[in-house]
């Protein structure tokens, strides 16, 4: 398996919105997200739009910072967001079930450098960076990266709208 990667200008934070309501409808149990970039970068806000989209009864999509992970009912499984910062030890996501549902359920995880050799090979890497350019604080490019070749396919239409 090789590395993909596509960048993806977003201008606003409805922008951010807007791909992840796209993306949503693409991911099947056992599909992973891993998203990066530094505080305030739009991980949250990317995972609140993206889980509210798969919710069968819309419900606050509250940031797991404190509880390290939600899950919620979803249209074809249960979504698992988490949010490892402030994650002291990775056995603690083996004791919550977090490995278990890498394999059934949608996971969307904050600060995924906190796995270490937990981290699914095959997940999609969403890395968000803010631009530092004038006036262009709410801007983002993401950055999007795949081993997994199933990606490129599901990728395709909502990279070329």
């Amino acid at each position: 398996m090789s590395d993909h990667h596509v960048l993806i200008p977003l201008a606003s934070p409805d922008a951010t919105c807007t791909l992840a309501q796209g993306l949503a409808p693409r991911l099947r149990p056992g599909d992973t997200l891993l998203l990066s970039g530094g505080v305030g970068a739009g991980k949250t806000h990317f995972a609140r739009c993206l889980i509210q989209s798969l919710l069968i009864t819309p419900e606050d999509v509250p940031s797991p910072t404190y509880t390290l992970v939600q899950t919620y009912p979803g249209r074809t499984a249960d979504i698992w967001h988490a949010d490892l910062y402030r994650l002291s030890d990775a056995i603690e996501l083996v004791e919550l079930g977090l490995t278990e549902a890498f394999s059934d359920a949608i996971c969307l995880i904050e600060w995924p450098d906190r796995l270490g050799d937990l981290t699914p090979m095959d997940a999609l890497w969403l890395h968000f960076d803010p631009l530092t350019d004038p006036g262009a604080e709410d801007r983002r490019l993401l950055r999007l990266t795949w081993q997994d070749d199933r990606w490129g396919p599901r990728l395709e239409g909502l990279l070329n709208d």
